[in-house]
């Protein structure tokens, strides 16, 4: 009956219980006496019993009741709701509480960023007037009809950002009331379509020249070889495709490896001139045969800049031969030089077709091309090895361009 941890307060009641069995017995033993001679030994037992077993039911009890403890003071209901929403509007996700009726609750900062909101539409009261999104409140009503959390991912047209819902309904003293979570997916989907177009684009890349191989041989093993004349054309065409080939997975190996930083560059004070010069005189008879004029604007002074001399002509002659393939005959390709704050801005700038808008935040994408059905040759990878070279320099690279009206390809490098 003493099962469980040692405690002096049972010890003291199990020994005295025992005392009251020694002295019962003692007691029974004892001759009876008279009433006169005094109280007997078995009224003073009882007595002793009755107290006893009192003392020791006391003692038992008591150490079942807890200690009492002073109830710590209570927090301030709305000191806690404010610490609540400082957390709230510190968190990057959008989040909004939402009763049963499709009142808001609490909406914090990230979702008037998410959703492009001004300061009066953040503080709406209902749910459909704060998010104006009929896929985001159906998810809710979903959500509060099956009892289950529900998800969504939608373009929010005010802010042009795909975001990614999560309906979430809680229970207990918050049942009927709902939390609802955005989350910023955009990144994540626009690599996605890289992903899936840089698979699409080196399918296709690879698949051109591997028909036109297979198309030769066939014809050559079918009596071509027969005709010198043929053969030797064959021949011709399945070396160009070959050559493409080549250039391709070249270039591909080259973008790994810039891309993974085992290429080091070999940073020295440069004569950016002398660089642009270089590039010109390389591209000038591709230009000619074109019919393009190719001209350069060099009057900076000695300018010298820090890079690696080769990887900065390979970016120069990249652009060079971009803007000749989509500059008419006629046309006029200038090279230019621009001091900046502690930088040299490299541009080439052509009277060619232009880029549209909506082509011009991919350019520089791998395998991208602006316009497929016009740009059929080029591995499509130029732009984007040209893009990590120059920021493997510390600079930055971009475009500007109107379509129909040219292009102009800029780029920076620090200055020494």
């Amino acid at each position: 009956m003493f099962a469980g941890r040692f405690s002096w307060r049972r010890f003291a009641a199990f020994l005295l219980l025992q005392f009251l069995l020694v002295l019962i017995v003692y007691v029974a033993r004892q001759p009876l006496v008279s009433v006169s001679s005094g109280p007997s030994w078995l009224s003073l037992g009882l007595v002793a019993l009755v107290v006893l077993t009192t003392a020791g039911l006391a003692a038992w009890r008591q150490e079942g009741r807890p200690t009492p403890v002073r109830p710590e003071t209570p927090l301030n209901p709305d000191e806690t709701t404010l610490g609540q929403r400082q957390i709230f509007e510190h968190l990057k996700v959008g989040l909004v509480l939402v009763d049963m009726d499709g009142e808001v609750r609490i909406a914090n900062k990230a979702v008037q960023q998410l959703f492009s909101l001004s300061s009066q539409e953040a503080q709406a009261g209902s749910l459909p007037h704060l998010l104006r999104h009929y896929r985001f409140v159906d998810l809710w009503r979903r959500s509060r009809e099956l009892g289950l959390p529900q998800t969504l991912t939608a373009e929010v047209p005010q802010s042009r950002r795909y975001l990614s819902a999560t309906v979430y309904p809680l229970s207990g003293d918050m049942q009927g009331q709902a939390l609802m979570l955005f989350e910023d997916v955009s990144e994540l989907l626009r690599l996605e379509t890289i992903r899936r177009d840089f698979v699409s684009n080196i399918s296709h890349e690879l698949r051109t020249p591997l028909t036109s191989l297979k198309a030769l041989t066939e014809s050559l093993r079918a009596g071509a070889l027969e005709e010198p004349e043929m053969a030797r054309r064959f021949l011709g065409h399945i070396e160009t495709e070959v050559d493409a080939l080549s250039e391709l997975v070249s270039e591909l190996l080259e973008l790994a490896r810039i891309e993974s930083k085992q290429v080091p560059l070999q940073l020295q004070p440069t004569d950016a001139a002398a660089v642009v010069q270089r590039s010109l005189e390389r591209l000038r008879l591709q230009a000619e045969r074109a019919g393009v004029q190719l001209e350069a604007d060099l009057d900076t002074g000695a300018a010298q800049v820090m890079a690696d001399a080769s990887r900065l002509e390979q970016v120069l002659v990249n652009l060079i031969q971009n803007a000749i393939k989509f500059t008419s005959k006629g046309g006029r390709i200038s090279l230019a030089l621009g001091r900046g704050d502690g930088v040299m801005e490299f541009s080439v700038t052509d009277s060619g077709m232009g880029i549209s808008v909506e082509d011009q935040p991919r350019i520089f994408e791998r395998f991208y091309k602006s316009d497929p059905a016009r740009n059929k040759t080029g591995t499509g990878l130029g732009l984007a090895i040209a893009k990590h070279v120059v920021e493997a320099h510390g600079g930055r690279i971009g475009v500007q361009s109107q379509e129909g009206k040219g292009s102009r390809f800029y780029f920076t490098i620090p200055l020494i």
